[in-house]
């Protein structure tokens, strides 16, 4: 018996149709990682690897009304995203309470639901793969032990090697273009992070819209 997702008003589902203008989902990547301020130099990496290799990046940050529930956002762009990149960095607890942030098990957990309805109904509006990015020695299997078995992507937390484990396996996928090895994305990370220093500059510090992020990326990428 075929499982159905309920029927509810979102940004989108693969029940309904993307909006006018959107990416393809087929092209599309969605990111699930932390939005700190930590992190902040790693996504752009990981922004410009997936660009670099002929993707959409997608982000539960991209858009949306204020008004709507974060996790509609989510929902809605992880399901108009045909592929994902789950870094799981982090779950050590942090502030007074020590309390670990667990968004990005939550998060891979719904799009390894996506490939579960997927191959239930072999229907392609719900065709989903999904990767796990780990640094180097993270023992991530002590948190969450369900994901045993599974290959995580493991990069040793430099930028260098963040981008070349991204693009190994975006690499990979039938839809990619490979517009640049990783070793020419690398030696252009130092001109892309001037420009989204600057970027950042312009937005007085805030952190810029995600279509300006995108623009600086693509910039970049049309460059090698």
């Amino acid at each position: 018996m075929g499982i159905s997702l309920p029927k509810r008003k979102a940004l989108w589902s693969p029940t309904g149709s993307p909006p006018e203008g959107s990416p393809r989902r087929a092209e599309s990547v969605f990111i699930n990682c932390p939005f700190d301020a930590d992190y902040a130099q790693s996504l752009d990496a990981v922004i410009l690897a997936t660009v670099c290799c002929g993707f959409y990046p997608r982000s539960a940050i991209e858009a949306g009304r204020p008004s709507d529930l974060r996790l509609d956002r989510i929902r809605g762009a992880l399901f108009s995203s045909k592929y994902s990149i789950h870094d799981l960095s982090r779950c050590r607890g942090e502030g007074k309470k020590n309390l670990a942030r667990f968004n990005m098990p939550l998060e891979l957990g719904m799009a390894m639901t996506l490939r579960y309805i997927f191959e239930e109904q072999r229907d392609e509006r719900y065709e989903h793969e999904w990767v796990v990015l780990v640094p180097e020695g993270h023992e991530y299997l002590e948190y969450v032990s369900d994901l045993g078995g599974i290959d995580p992507y493991r990069y040793d937390r430099t930028l260098e090697d963040l981008v070349t484990a991204v693009m190994l396996w975006l690499l990979t996928l039938p839809e990619a273009e490979e517009r640049a090895r990783p070793s020419a994305v690398c030696g252009n990370l130092s001109e892309f992070e001037r420009l989204m220093s600057k970027l950042r500059t312009e937005f007085r510090d805030r952190t810029p819209p995600w279509k300006h992020r995108l623009e600086v990326a693509t910039a970049i990428a049309t460059s090698l």
